[in-house]
């Protein structure tokens, strides 16, 4: 799918409705599991794209050692100054960058690490040959992607409830984009188009994202993601009960006390 101009538009409010709602609802986990996986490839200098509001900064700044230098960069200023804001362990260079012009020379990195951003990249081998351009020889490229929005049921469910609310004109931002990228051979494809000649690891990680109540998740996505772009264009003052719409719909479907869903993602390695 083609991605909308808003699409990676993470500004205003939706840095810190994210932090708030979207890291312990669906990130956090991941994170801790592509730190650990990180650790594995025993780097002394790591670069991160895409790093949003920290979640996996702060993970990586945990289980790394204290020798291992950690650069965490994002294309959206707002997104990098509310992670310095939450802050991490230990120091950490926190610089704005697009994934897809990176300013470091070549080789680098021994590690390059992306959580749930190259489904934003809108030119993924240019991203991907980026990322080996600063890799030293032997370094790797870590990442994960959602796998598709049926395997990941909140998500699901909202999109679903935005499309009975907007029939005429459907939000589609979660299926198009963070659920956009899930096809194994495309994502080889692409790597072997940015540059990389070794064959990527893949495995397929789920696990179960918890809310105290179904208002939670819908605060989540609608308010907290580029859905929310989509929301205001069709209804300016709409916000409030496209929340509540999508709120009743996880509250149909999971029920009125604590919920709980499936999520998966893809993990990708591939060294240079």
């Amino acid at each position: 799918m083609t991605l909308s101009s808003t699409d990676a538009l993470f500004a205003g409010s939706i840095p810190e409705l994210y932090e708030t709602y979207l890291v312990p609802l669906i990130f956090e986990p991941y994170a801790l599991d592509l730190a650990r996986r990180a650790r594995a490839t025993a780097p002394a200098r790591v670069l991160e794209t895409a790093a949003g509001t920290g979640v996996l900064t702060r993970a990586l700044a945990q289980a790394l050692p204290a020798s291992v230098e950690l650069v965490a960069t994002d294309l959206n200023p707002p997104m990098l100054a509310c992670a310095a804001a939450v802050g991490t362990a230990r120091p950490v260079t926190w610089q704005q960058a697009d994934a897809l012009q990176l300013p470091f020379g070549d080789a680098a990195f021994d590690l390059v690490a992306c959580q749930f951003g190259v489904m934003f990249f809108p030119d993924k081998a240019a991203a991907f040959a980026e990322a080996r351009r600063v890799l030293r020889p032997g370094g790797a490229l870590l990442f994960n992607a959602w796998d598709r929005i049926e395997e990941n049921e909140f998500a699901a469910v909202v999109t679903g409830a935005l499309g009975l609310l907007f029939p005429a004109d459907p939000p589609r931002f979660m299926a198009r984009t963070p659920h956009g990228y899930f096809d194994r051979d495309l994502i080889a494809r692409d790597l072997a188009a940015g540059g990389f000649g070794a064959s990527p690891e893949f495995e397929t990680v789920t696990g179960r994202s918890r809310a105290a109540t179904p208002m939670l998740p819908a605060i989540a996505y609608c308010q907290g993601t580029p859905l929310r772009n989509e929301i205001e264009a069709r209804s300016p003052d709409g916000m409030a009960a496209a929340t509540q719409a999508c709120a009743q719909a996880l509250e149909k479907r999971f029920g009125a006390g604590p919920v709980e869903g499936k999520i998966q993602a893809q993990v990708v390695l591939v060294r240079k």
